[in-house]
């Protein structure tokens, strides 16, 4: 599956400034966090793509479905030879 636009994504309410996405270095300390606002100002494309990976199963169905999702910011993707059919929302 192609996604594409993920900057575009809207979330309501406070959402921007109140979800927060965590991760860790693995060093003592190292949990790092940072907001949907900084998500999206560096990557936007990960919140679509974390987005979905919450809705998986934890197992290893769910990683195979997830390797097919391919998520870009812009509009443009390198798939156009798989002729991916658009899906309107």
């Amino acid at each position: 599956m192609v996604v594409v636009n993920a900057e575009k994504v809207r979330l309501t309410g406070r959402k921007w400034d109140d979800k927060v996405y965590y991760r860790h270095t693995s060093y003592m300390g190292g949990l790092r966090q940072e907001t949907a606002s900084e998500l999206r100002d560096s990557k936007p494309d990960q919140l679509v793509y974390r987005a979905v990976k919450g809705m998986l199963p934890k197992n290893s169905l769910g990683r195979q479905q997830l390797k097919k999702l391919k998520v870009y910011a812009g509009p443009e993707h390198p798939h156009a030879a798989q002729q991916p059919e658009a899906l309107k929302l």
